[in-house]
């Protein structure tokens, strides 16, 4: 161990006393977030911060809410992190000893920061690669160490090698909660593509973890959750090969960044499918979301402005959205969901007002995704589009280093903070919900979120879909626990209305709006309306239906009530389907008077 590493092992054990540095009492944040319900004491909220000691390297300094320079691990401590994530190569280094970037994440790099976690009282979740650089789906290249010997060797010393780091670690008194052997392992591990030479390196990782630290957590680890027949063949091999006595382990792991791999619905169903057919924990190894479009470091991000997933706006509220929705997702409808881990969310700018002199310091410290020095391994890649950071718009702190609001939503979930939000009253932006308050607007709808059972409703079945009624479930509810819900499996066979006549609604101009959220819809035909004395005399724009808890509103923003008249509210749902059939939830129906 350097000089350095001793340094700052040290300064660890001092910053990491339990001072609260980085937290504050609940009611002093504007962060709205909604308990999540049932959440285990023992959930594991991971953050992935591999690029830390090469941030720090390169001059970044964290500092908490109070605006104090702060121990990151004891920012992440206090906010309830318990799990610090940190990816492992081989040798990320060339043969003159420069850095391939990424942080420059070897088995030296996990201990120190496995150290600082542990002072910390967090756990440490080792990710190996089995690679020198990046390995995911889109490459899984063999360490250059192991090129070119056979399954047999290399399976020697893959479990050598992962053995060896292993001990090191505990060694170095780190505690290590879970282990994956392999990183978005879709078909392909360290070169291999065989399936039956996969299990046999996964078996290899897992024997080595389980003999230094046997009650630590083995994982396996894929991508694209948003292909479930693809999720269903892993689980099924890995399954034939355990009885074989290949690859005993003990969580399925999955990517979800939600801009990417489709929804939380899907996530669900499949998780909760592989864990009830083959008894396996699962959790969200890797998720992420943007606070901000705008990119800090002159070098492109993954995602930017127009990537928004609807529903999320990138604000520091919308990424804590995100993130309590995905953690909700894996606790309530996912019965064997152990966890959420988000993806280097302190990966922020380094160096000043030029790519230049960023470039230096990537390049000097690692500190950026790839150093130009990658080449050595990856010239196809790395060795052309070196660069700096691409997730520093979705981390937790802002370029300065200080800590975002949205980083409180790890503890606020256990808790709740805050009233909703005000809606915004722009329909094309995001969805609303004014509820009845005798001081502000009164609604003229009664039972207008179908908690007293919709009896005031009138729904008209068109088509028969498989299931129309009015379903009690919070989660899937924009107000209260009950909303209207409809399912079909076959293609063409939602059609229907629902709708209420209003009684004693003085002359006068109104607005009307209800809200809808929904899935698999295809081609659509759903709007708001209106009726006077039985003839429809207004409709909204169409409402779009894009995911779970993607909620929109049709709005009628005015429309004239004569006296006398008998004015019915209500909306239209029609939906083609994709395959199979179409779902969705309606809630929240809003009569209001326009002063």
């Amino acid at each position: 161990m350097n000089g350095r590493m001793i340094l700052l092992a040290l300064l660890a054990l001092t910053l990491c006393l339990p001072v609260l540095a980085g937290a504050e009492n609940a009611a002093e944040s504007a962060l709205y977030v909604k308990k999540v319900e049932n959440l285990p004491e023992d959930f594991i909220f991971g953050m992935d911060v591999s690029s830390v000691l090469a941030e720090e390297a390169s001059g970044v300094k964290y500092y908490g809410f109070d605006g104090k320079e702060t121990d990151l691990f004891r920012i992440l401590a206090d906010n309830g992190i318990n799990y610090i994530r940190v990816r492992i190569w081989n040798n990320p280094y060339d043969e003159a000893g420069n850095g391939f970037g990424g942080g420059n994440c070897d088995i030296r790099t996990a201990m120190e920061i496995g150290k600082r976690a542990t002072a910390c009282g967090m756990k440490l979740l080792a990710d190996f690669h089995y690679s020198d650089f990046w390995a995911d789906p889109g490459k899984q290249m063999v360490p250059r160490a192991w090129a070119g010997i056979d399954i047999d060797e290399k399976e020697t010393a893959l479990y050598e090698y992962t053995r060896d780091c292993m001990q090191q670690l505990k060694n170095a008194g780190v505690d290590v909660g879970m282990v994956q052997v392999g990183n978005e392992t879709n078909g392909r591990m360290c070169g291999e593509s065989d399936w039956q030479n996969i299990a046999r390196l996964m078996d290899a990782g897992s024997r080595a973890v389980r003999e230094v630290f046997p009650e630590t957590m083995v994982a396996v680890h894929f991508a694209n959750p948003e292909n479930p027949d693809s999720y269903r063949f892993y689980a099924e091999r890995l399954a034939q090969f355990e009885k074989d006595g290949l690859i005993q382990y003990d969580v399925f792991a999955s990517s979800y960044y939600p801009f990417w791999h489709g929804t939380l619905d899907n996530l669900a169903e499949i998780l909760t499918e592989i864990s009830e057919t083959y008894g396996k924990k699962v959790m969200v190894m890797e998720t992420s979301y943007a606070y901000t479009g705008e990119d800090t470091d002159f070098s492109g991000n993954t995602i930017s402005e127009g990537s928004e997933v609807s529903g999320y706006p990138f604000s520091s509220q919308g990424q804590a959205d995100s993130v309590r929705d995905i953690t909700d997702a894996v606790v309530n409808r996912t019965p064997a969901g152990i966890g959420v881990c988000y993806w280097e969310g302190a990966w922020i700018t380094v160096g000043g007002n030029s790519r230049e002199e960023n470039q230096a310091m990537w390049e000097k410290y690692g500190s950026g995704w790839a150093s130009s020095y990658a080449a050595a391994y990856d010239p196809d890649d790395a060795g052309q589009w070196y660069g700096g950071s691409a997730v520093d718009n979705q981390a937790f702190f802002d370029a300065d280093g200080k800590a975002l609001e949205s980083l409180k939503v790890f503890r606020f979930m256990r808790t709740g903070n805050g009233k909703a939000p005000e809606p915004v009253q722009d329909a094309s932006k995001e969805s609303a919900a004014v509820e009845e308050n005798a001081d502000t607007t009164y609604n003229y709808v009664l039972d207008y979120s179908f908690e007293d059972g919709g009896n005031c409703w009138k729904v008209t079945d068109l088509k028969k879909a498989s299931e129309l009624y009015v379903e009690d479930k919070p989660a899937d509810s924009l107000t209260g626990r009950k909303h209207l819900h409809f399912w079909s499996a076959a293609q063409d066979s939602v059609e229907f209305t629902a709708e209420q006549i209003i009684t004693d609604l003085p002359e006068g101009k109104f607005s009307f709006r209800i809200s809808i959220m929904g899935g698999d819809c295809g081609e659509t035909d759903i709007y708001a309306y209106v009726k006077i004395d039985g003839k429809e005399t207004a409709r909204s724009e169409q409402i779009p239906i894009t995911g779970w808890k993607n909620w929109k509103t049709g709005v009628i923003p005015e429309f004239d009530h004569p006296a006398g008249t008998k004015v019915t509210v209500g909306i239209y749902v029609k939906c083609q389907g994709t395959g199979n059939g179409a779902w969705g939830k309606i809630d929240d129906a809003l009569l209001n008077s326009v002063q």
